[in-house]
């Protein structure tokens, strides 16, 4: 079976909400970042989205394993201030992936 896939020069990406997942499972030590490689191997693929007029980029991502639950040392905010200073840009940060903050952002 043939597997095609679309890739994202291949679309219209204007005014749309993009959903993609990143890999950002960095290493932390302390709450900082000691490897940024993973966001910056993203920043080509987000800065195209947004260069093509998408409406907002959504992130998807992960760090540790924390098995269902709320773990304080993975939080993905240090992540979000990383990419914040690679962006050059607003980047918002949603601490939780359902629920009403989820809904207004």
């Amino acid at each position: 079976m043939a597997l095609n896939k679309l890739s994202i020069d291949k679309l219209n990406l204007a005014g749309k909400r993009v959903f993609m997942r990143v890999d950002f499972n960095v290493p932390l030590k302390e709450g900082k970042i000691t490897n940024n490689q993973r966001i910056v191997a993203a920043l080509e693929s987000i800065k195209y989205a947004l260069e093509k007029g998408a409406k907002s980029v959504v992130l998807c991502s992960h760090l540790g394993r924390p098995d269902g639950s709320k773990i304080l040392k993975f939080t993905m905010a240090p992540v979000a201030e990383e990419l914040k200073t690679l962006l050059k840009r607003e980047v918002t940060f949603l601490p939780d992936c359902v629920g009403p903050d989820v809904e207004k952002a």
